[in-house]
């Protein structure tokens, strides 16, 4: 996989993450199907943590579950190490 490839993906699945959180928001305000935690930890497990971080703050959503209002910056955290880690390996 190339250094392109690695970023694009990174891309997608932070955009994804962020914007699911959205959906979900929206959805808990109309009292509609909600997306599962297990698809949100999902997304963030899988590279797109920093996104879905980004969503809870910017959308105000989870924040009072101590799983995500904790574990999602920590698991971003990891992501940013292992990210700049294969970068560089890649440059």
């Amino acid at each position: 996989m190339g250094i392109w490839s690695l970023a694009g993906l990174i891309a997608v699945m932070n955009l994804a993450g962020f914007f699911i959180m959205g959906m979900d928001k929206k959805r808990a305000r109309n009292n509609h199907y909600r997306i599962s935690e297990k698809t949100l930890w999902n997304v963030a497990f899988f590279g797109g943590a920093i996104g879905v971080t980004a969503g809870m703050k910017h959308y105000r959503h989870k924040t009072k579950h101590a799983q995500f209002k904790y574990g999602l910056p920590v698991l971003a955290i990891i992501e940013i190490g292992i990210f700049t880690y294969l970068f560089k390996l890649l440059v």
